[in-house]
């Protein structure tokens, strides 16, 4: 009989490594918008690393608010590449990371932590490369009795993510793509990105259209009676 609430499943697919460095040239804004604005994390999870973009596959922990026992076993089965992204209720009670785990998650070549609680340590993550996401600090250190399980779906600041989804993060917030549609979000967001290129160049060069914004107001019943004299 399984233990519910003290479980580790094994991640059953995960993106090529290919794929996930295509997202490295894309951001957040893009790929949210793309995924119609419902994929993304809420502004309460920011970033607590000197710098540097977030980008790799979702190693999914679930722990009861202020215990990290599930946490340290994530750091130990985590492959190079790996985020660990932890729904810990949103609690800002008990750290669920620290420098210690910093240091054993760079040791262990992991891409990053998104913690859906808080961390410390702070100095120690302001001053490294290494991307930690959090919504919030406090210097009360955790528990580590558990419950928590590794590999569930987990959803954290309004964004539902299963384990081996992709995870991208720069200065303007969290995205996770679902795997099963990594491939086709990558080929909308380019042709985005493409898009506003040239929306930029033409207000650059004097060209840009902005017939749109009076249009869009006329179907919303909105006629303009400007006096340009």
């Amino acid at each position: 009989m399984e233990n519910l609430g003290f479980r580790i499943l094994p991640m059953v697919n995960r993106p090529n490594d290919q794929l996930v460095n295509e997202y490295r040239s894309v951001v957040t804004p893009h790929i949210s918008d793309n995924l119609n604005r419902i994929y993304g994390a809420s502004a309460n999870l920011r970033p607590y690393h000197k710098g540097g973009k977030l980008i790799g596959t979702a190693l999914t922990v679930k722990t009861r608010p202020g215990d990290n026992l599930m946490v340290h076993k994530a750091i130990d089965i985590a492959e190079p590449g790996d985020i660990i992204v932890v729904d810990a209720g949103g609690d800002l009670s008990n750290a669920i990371v620290g420098e210690i785990m910093l240091r054993l998650a760079k040791r262990n070549k992991i891409a990053g932590f998104v913690i859906n609680g808080a961390i410390r340590d702070t100095g120690a993550f302001a001053q490294d490369d290494f991307p930690v996401y959090a919504c919030g600090v406090t210097h009360k250190g955790p528990y580590k009795d558990g419950p928590g399980e590794i590999n569930v779906p987990i959803s954290l600041g309004g964004m539902t993510i299963n384990a081996g989804d992709i995870i991208v993060g720069d200065e303007d917030g969290l995205v996770a793509v679902p795997l099963e549609k990594a491939e086709e979000i990558l080929t909308l967001v380019k042709k985005q990105q493409k898009a506003e290129e040239e929306i930029m160049n033409s207000i650059e060069v004097g060209t840009v259209d902005r017939s749109w914004v009076d249009k869009t107001l006329e179907k919303k019943g909105v006629f303009l009676n400007v006096n340009t004299n």
